[in-house]
């Protein structure tokens, strides 16, 4: 039963404080400040979870290996890495990913779609990576520099 509706658009919830959190999205309130530096948030783990980039407390360990986290889910995706877990599955193949980040990349091969544009001219490109290195035929910019000669380049691999 989820009797608690959001004002904003049709989601309900079970709980009038998720109905609460929820809400902040669309109204963009951020009552959860850092008390490290002026960085605001809607919810109170995130603020959380953010503290931790000034502590430096990582409180989860990998089940696997000795490597720490600060936040759970960075430890809980880390650990697919040694097993070898993908559970999240391409809807236009069979193709799976360890990372939902890396499924939404790859169904752009399938979609077209191309979501970065270059603010220098009209490309488009399905990874923002992709985006920085092509504005950089544009900018100049060469940010990988050899360690043996003053020479620079707009890719690493062009470095190495």
């Amino acid at each position: 039963e989820k009797p608690y509706q959001c004002n904003y658009c049709d989601k309900k919830f079970a709980k009038a404080s998720s109905l609460k959190v929820h809400e902040r999205k669309h109204t963009g309130e951020k009552p959860y400040q850092c008390k490290y530096c002026d960085k605001k948030f809607a919810e109170s783990g995130h603020m959380r979870s953010h503290e931790r980039t000034h502590t430096g407390e990582k409180p989860y360990q990998c089940s696997y290996c000795d490597k720490k986290f600060a936040v759970s889910g960075q430890m809980r995706t880390h650990e697919r890495t040694h097993t070898g877990e993908k559970p999240y599955q391409c809807n236009y193949c069979e193709t799976m990913f360890a990372h939902s980040g890396q499924l939404k990349i790859h169904e752009r091969t399938h979609t077209g779609e191309k979501p970065y544009q270059c603010n220098y001219c009209d490309k488009k490109f399905a990874r923002a990576s992709s985006l920085k290195i092509h504005e950089r035929t544009h900018t100049g910019e060469k940010p990988y520099q050899c360690n043996y000669c003053d020479k620079k380049f707009a890719r690493a691999s062009s470095l190495k």
